[in-house]
This record gives structure tokens, sequence and C-alpha cells, in this order.
């Protein structure tokens, strides 16, 4: 009897409490983070047009924001800083590392507001550069490497000693996690996490986040510092690096298109793992149900549930901030 008609798979399949009962549980609010956008000045809550549901908040209004997603369970923030006035963009972005910038003043409100929060900071140039680019650039516009591994670490340490919980190097220079988690230490901050974006693509998907965090570069792109998404070997080495160079949690970003990436480096690796479910990934699927191709959160919820299953630990996602409607049903 090994097989039809005494083996039926749909009697597992027959009802909600049988298919709930068989299948994955939902993923607890616990493992989200949810990435947000900082901006100077008081009162403001500005929209996102490519990314609905989503804003740039000054930090007076986050706070509010931040309220919600904590009351669904959220407890994971991840902050990036947009800076609408030009006239602070500098050639190596040194208003990134100010101790009086604008992330290390969010930090701390934010902190003060919710101390139980997990705060976690992007640590990177691009926003905060004149040419858009994340690490700075020599009179030929080569992306010089070395250089910028002592701004990436200037960056991290202002984070931690605002009182970020964790920093996230995002800008994939070589030797970035241990230029910072040597910065760190050597200013008394080795409690901070570490969180790299270890596994970075250059990918189609961010279109909807430069925009949000006017953050495109100005020449050329960024393909001789992030991944090609055809090698899967360099992808697989990247997330070994930094693990051995120090960081407490890898990441891979974009999440959807690169499940595979997610899955064979859970597989290699013992230490958390985060996927970073992006903006172009986001808005796609808003995209889609405007246009009535599906509904929006059947297809939010299968798609996120899907980069959980992958192997992911963790998923910063702009999802969070609905995520009792995605699985509160």
């Amino acid at each position: 009897m090994d097989g039809f008609p005494h083996v039926k798979l749909r009697r597992l399949r027959q009802n909600t409490t049988i298919r709930n009962m068989m299948g994955i549980s939902p993923p607890p609010p616990a493992k989200f983070i949810w990435p947000v956008f900082i901006i100077e000045g008081t009162n403001r809550k500005v929209s996102i047009k490519s990314m609905p549901k989503q804003y740039r908040y000054s930090i007076d209004r986050v706070l509010e924001a931040i309220e919600s997603v904590i009351n669904m369970g959220i407890y994971g923030v991840m902050l990036f800083g947009v800076l609408e006035n030009s006239d602070k963009k500098t050639i190596n972005g040194s208003e990134a590392f100010n101790n009086n910038g604008l992330i290390q003043q969010a930090v701390k409100i934010i902190k003060e507001h919710f101390p139980e929060l997990i705060i976690c900071t992007d640590v990177c140039l691009c926003g905060y550069t004149t040419h858009g680019h994340c690490g700075i650039i020599d009179n030929n516009g080569i992306i010089k490497n070395d250089e910028t591994l002592k701004l990436l670490s200037k960056i991290a340490v202002s984070h931690a000693e605002a009182g970020s919980h964790c920093v996230a190097p995002s800008a994939m220079m070589d030797g970035q996690v241990q230029a910072i988690r040597v910065g760190l230490s050597d200013n008394n901050l080795d409690d901070t996490i570490l969180m790299s974006y270890s596994t970075k693509f250059a990918s189609s998907m961010y279109g909807p986040f430069r925009d949000a965090a006017d953050s495109s570069p100005a020449f050329g792109d960024r393909k001789t510092y992030q991944l090609s998404y055809d090698n899967v070997s360099q992808a697989l080495r990247e997330s070994k690096i930094d693990e051995v160079e120090g960081a407490d949690i890898l990441m891979v970003k974009p999440a959807l298109y690169y499940l595979d990436i997610i899955s064979k480096i859970k597989k290699q690796s013992n230490i958390p793992l985060a996927a970073y479910n992006v903006s172009g990934e986001y808005s796609m699927i808003y995209a889609s149900a405007q246009h009535g191709y599906g509904d929006l959160y059947d297809m939010a919820r299968e798609s996120v549930t899907a980069i959980f299953r992958s192997g992911a630990d963790i998923v910063l996602s702009y999802w969070a901030n609905q995520y009792d409607e995605l699985f509160k049903i």
C-alpha cells in the first residue's frame, strides 16, 4: 500500500485546520526588522510614492510609527538617514560620522523612548556623498577600498556611541567587517552587534529605496563592489570571509531572487542569517495588486514565508509595519 489509491495526500489538505497543522508556523513578529527613513526637521511624515505605506519621518514623527510596530510585536528597526539638504553632502560623506548627525540624534531619542527596541543602523556613505557611491573616490572616479574602511569604521563607532545596538555595513568594501570590529573594540564598544550586508548583489531591485534615500550614484554603477547576480561562488565566499572577520549576523540582499543563496549560506554557516526583502520586491507586489493581478496580502504573505522557508532567521522587510494584515488573519 505504497501508492494511490491508498495514499492520498489531499487528506492532509482538506481544511484550514489540517493545513495549518501540517505547515510551518507563521513567522513571529520578533523575527522582523523594519527599515525606516529619517529626515531632518520636525512634524514631518513624507510619503514615498514608489513605496506605498512607507514614509520618511522626522525624528519626532518616527516615534509614533515605531510605537505602532512595537504594538504588533516587532522590536527591531533599521535606520537610514536621508540628507535632503545637498549642502551637507561632501566628497567624503563626513556628515555620516558627525557625532551630532541625523542618525546619531535619532538613535539617542528613539532609545530613550523605547529602551526595549533593538536599533540597527546602516553604515554606508552613499547617502552622504556628492557622488552617491558607497566609498570615497579618486580623481578618476575609482572607488578607493582601503581608504573607505577608515570612514566606515568611524561611522559605525559614532552610531554605537550614540547607542545603536547593531551596526550594519552595507558598502561591500573588502575588509569592512574587520575594520569596524577593530574600531568598535578600540573604543570599548565590544557589545555592539555587527550585522554585515555580507552578500549584497548589484541588483535591479533597489530603485524605490534609492528614491527614498536619495542615494543613487551620480555616475557609473556599483558593479565593481557589489556582487554579480550570476556568481554563486563569490556570494558564498563573501559570507565566509565576513564570518571570519567577526560578523555576528550575515545578510543576503535582495531576498526573493536569491532564495537559493540564502539556503546555501545557511548550510555552510552556523551564525544567524538575515535577508533583506528589498524595496523593489515590496513595490512590485503592490503594483501587481493595484493592477488587479492578485490579492496584496496573499502575495506578500507568500513571499515573506518563502524567505523564512529558505533558511533566513531574520527578515528586514517593509511589510513589517503591516504585520497584522499579513499574519493575524
